[in-house]
């Protein structure tokens, strides 16, 4: 079959207008589970600096004889750490054209930026949280950076032979990896275990995707639920009930997949020296530039109370 001669289609026509939804969709990822889950408080310099301390060891052989002098207990001082702030910005310009003319899916473009904006700053300040980077101090040249949680983490970690080791002084260098292994349920446990023994407890287990498929595989003394009359197969693991209290497994997008971080909640916060501005930056011409901002670390206020089972296969 052919088209009639003389007949005008669509083909031909120049009047006809176009069909854009006025919806614009985007499915990049936004959750930020640790900078969500951890308390914000404040800082007050450049070098964020707290105390942590702990008791002396429990022993059953304090008894003291009948009448005896007081004997005096040795005192311990404080340990005195500290982070450095790290300013993150994200900045948009739009011309004075694309803000005037009708747009599609947004009445503002550079609100419409914005807003994209401060999503990708939140998902940079996740990605710092949960990276392997020692503090830097920072100069005229050289950008201040914060410790994330592995470059804190000694006391109750797991990781691969070679050459995996802890940081050497902790918040000042980053840990070393080592060779990667599946993560399995014993390693996990081992980890919770060290984390009671001293002193914390971790409400959090922040995973990349593939090992939040391999903890949903974790057996422990329970059975899959096949639910028939919704059609419904139960086979994931959200909440891993342990001798120590039960662990929340939360995917992360923007950690590091070869991590597993123990996180309690009530012992690490994010602390703002300046919190999330906008500014308007100078006019040079037909554009407006804006600017958002934010400065801020990660105060770990005991390390203790955290764990990491790291170097973790990823595929």
């Amino acid at each position: 079959m052919a088209q009639p001669a003389g007949t005008f289609s669509s083909y031909d026509a120049i009047g006809n207008r176009e069909d854009l939804m006025n919806i614009i969709y985007d499915v990049s990822p936004t959750n930020t589970p640790v900078l969500s889950a951890l308390p914000r408080t404040k800082a007050t310099a450049t070098n964020h600096e707290w105390q942590t301390d702990s008791l002396a060891a429990a022993s059953a052989a304090n008894a003291v004889i009948e009448g005896d002098d007081a004997t005096t207990d040795t005192s311990t001082a404080t340990t005195r750490l500290g982070n450095r702030t790290q300013i993150l910005d994200k900045v948009a310009q739009v011309t004075g054209t694309q803000e005037a003319v009708s747009k599609a899916g947004r009445k503002s473009e550079m609100a419409y930026q914005m807003e994209k904006r401060m999503k990708e700053l939140k998902r940079d300040i996740e990605a710092a949280l949960t990276d392997n980077g020692a503090f830097v101090a920072g100069n005229d040249t050289t950008a201040r950076e914060l410790a994330g949680i592995p470059a804190w983490l000694t006391t109750n970690t797991s990781f691969g032979g070679g050459a995996g080791a802890d940081p050497v002084t902790i918040g000042s260098t980053a840990r070393t990896d080592g060779t990667q292994r599946a993560f399995t349920e014993d390693l996990l446990k081992a980890v919770l275990q060290d984390c009671y023994t001293n002193g914390g407890e971790p409400t959090l287990a922040i995973v990349g995707g593939f090992n939040k498929r391999k903890a949903s595989e974790f057996t422990g003394n329970s059975t899959k639920i096949d639910k028939s009359e919704d059609k419904k197969l139960f086979a994931a693991i959200d909440v891993y009930v342990s001798d120590f209290g039960e662990v929340k497994f939360v995917p992360d997008r923007f950690s590091r997949a070869r991590d597993c971080l123990l996180i309690d909640p009530e012992f690490a916060s994010v602390a703002y020296l300046r919190p999330f501005e906008t500014i308007d930056l100078a006019k040079t011409g037909d554009t407006v530039r804006k600017q958002i901002l934010a400065e801020l670390t990660l105060e770990m206020k005991n390390e203790a109370a955290h764990g990491g089972v790291y170097d973790l296969t990823t595929s």
